[in-house]
């Protein structure tokens, strides 16, 4: 993946109609190929290379979600760790007439500031202080394809996936109200009050790009959002976008007149999350049936994992796919010590 360590990015394949292919879509029939001969130098079947420039053209799509004339050249400090941040969206927000304060923002695959994954504390430290010490109205730092986002806010803050989705959400339902609004299971309930508020249709779902791109295509949802900074757009072949959410959050600040700190106090006030914690289990399944036991009393969804919602707080548990864990994502909307006192309550069934 492009957030990870030098040694272990890649590059994406993607099939036509941005539908990236996986081990269980689509990298097996090219194995198949491959090993049938096709594509052999001289061979029958020998391909070539295309190189297609494509970025006037990627430009134009991306400013069809905003009007660039209502942006204002507002103080934004950038982080491109080293990725394709800074070729790929740089020359949009230059359009744009932002005060930018650029950083690590030339390519280079040593990436030698940090890795270039922003859900890590230790790799925006840097920006998060950056942003305060240049009086910014906010930072925005990408990994290293570009394709996820995040924010800090004016005051230094990390924006929380869950409030970044329903602000998003809340900017498109302007443009086009009653529409479809994906969010994933371990998300705030902050997205579907402010979805249902905007006259959207809040809908959960699985977490995954492929579980997200899917049902966006088979139900025609306008935008779906995962807590990890992925954001799809039905306008932009249901795929993900580091590039569309970060000019629409600069529009909503500039059509809203306010900072962005004081549009997620309104969410910090009401809603207390705790953010995703890891628990290494011995038998993962058989630790969702006991929290299921346990709480039997709650309202129970298997969507993905294990959901507990009670009227004033709720969980979601997942299993990972590739270790041995169960992630917990938990909130409490009566205060910060209730999230606390129920996060250990739970963490307590989980680790025993």
């Amino acid at each position: 993946a492009s957030h990870n360590p030098k040694a272990y990015t890649g590059a994406k394949l993607v099939k036509q109609g941005a539908i990236a292919l996986s081990g269980d879509a689509g990298i097996q029939d090219v194995r198949r190929l491959i090993d049938a001969g096709l594509g052999e130098p001289g061979g029958d079947g020998a391909g070539g290379v295309e190189e297609v420039a494509v970025y006037e053209e990627f430009q134009a799509a991306a400013l069809k979600f905003i009007d660039p004339k209502q942006v204002k050249p507002l103080r934004v400090v950038v982080d491109g760790g080293n990725g394709m941040a800074g070729p790929m969206v740089g020359p949009l927000l230059e359009q744009l007439g932002l005060d930018l304060v650029t950083t690590y923002w030339t390519p280079d695959g040593e990436f030698p500031d940090h890795e270039p994954n922003p859900m890590l504390e230790e790799n925006r430290e840097f920006i998060m202080k950056k942003v305060v010490e240049e009086g910014a109205d906010l930072g925005i730092a990408w990994d290293g394809d570009a394709d996820r986002c995040f924010f800090i806010d004016d005051e230094g803050r990390f924006v929380d996936g869950d409030f970044l989705t329903a602000l998003l959400a809340e900017s498109l339902l302007r443009k086009s109200a009653g529409e479809a609004i994906l969010y994933d299971v371990r998300a705030s309930r902050a997205v579907a009050d402010t979805v249902q508020r905007a006259g959207g249709k809040a809908h959960p779902n699985r977490v995954g790009h492929a579980f997200f791109k899917t049902r966006m295509r088979d139900e025609g949802a306008m935008f779906g959002g995962e807590v990890s900074g992925h954001y799809y757009f039905r306008d932009f072949y249901c795929a993900d976008s580091g590039t569309i959410p970060a000019l629409l959050i600069l529009e909503l600040l500039s059509v809203e007149d306010r900072k962005l700190s004081e549009l997620l106090d309104e969410y910090h006030s009401t809603y207390f999350i705790s953010g995703e914690i890891n628990s290494e289990v011995d038998d993962a399944d058989a630790k969702m049936a006991e929290i299921e036991e346990r709480y039997s009393d709650a309202r129970i969804g298997h969507l993905d994992g294990v959901s507990v919602d009670y009227d004033d707080w709720h969980f979601n548990v997942r299993s990972s796919n590739t270790e041995p864990l169960l992630r917990l994502c938990l909130e409490s909307l009566v205060s910060v010590a209730d999230m606390e006192r129920r996060r250990d309550e739970v963490l307590k069934v989980i680790r025993s």
